[in-house]
């Protein structure tokens, strides 16, 4: 499942193959892709001419334009709404002080070392949790102080992963 937030609208979206269901109401529309970033979709006997006009991968965040009007939309997958749902939605958003495990898990990988430079939506390691892998990113800009943690640790809630400095 996907939660879209458009203009402060929120719609929930679930792709099963060629279907797509919104709010629980399955979706028949025809759709083709015209250009780099820009479509033509057909939906109820009307005709859209839709762009995308700007997109961050990173903060799952987009401009669309469709027929003129400019719409921003956000979204959240289901590692996003899980994360919400435990209480940890706003994790991605701590300074870059000190990064703390979001949940009790297992470090599968460290993907930085000590005096590495990062940027906002860089890999910083692999946390597995509840049978899931999660990729911990960067949150913001900076440098590695201190890696406090290594491949094949267990770690809790809140423990110290990578100090910035």
């Amino acid at each position: 499942m996907l939660k879209i937030n458009i203009n402060q609208a929120v719609f929930e979206i679930e792709k099963d193959k060629d279907r797509l269901t919104i709010n629980g109401e399955t979706l028949a529309w025809d759709i083709k892709k015209v250009g780099e970033d820009e479509f033509h979709i057909l939906y109820q006997d009307r005709s859209y001419n839709a762009e995308i006009i700007k997109a961050d991968h990173t903060e799952k965040s987009f401009t669309v334009k469709i027929n003129g009007n400019i719409y921003q939309l956000s979204a959240q997958d289901r590692f996003d709404l899980l994360l919400e749902k435990l209480g940890m939605g706003k994790v991605q958003s701590q300074k870059l002080n000190d990064l703390k495990a979001p949940m009790p898990g297992l470090i599968l990988e460290v993907l930085v070392r000590e005096g590495d430079t990062v940027k906002k939506g860089d890999n910083l390691l692999i946390l597995e949790a509840m049978k899931m892998e999660n990729i911990i990113k960067a949150a913001g800009e900076g440098t590695i102080k201190a890696v406090k943690i290594q491949k094949g640790e267990r770690v809790e809630k809140n423990h110290i992963l990578i100090v910035f400095g």
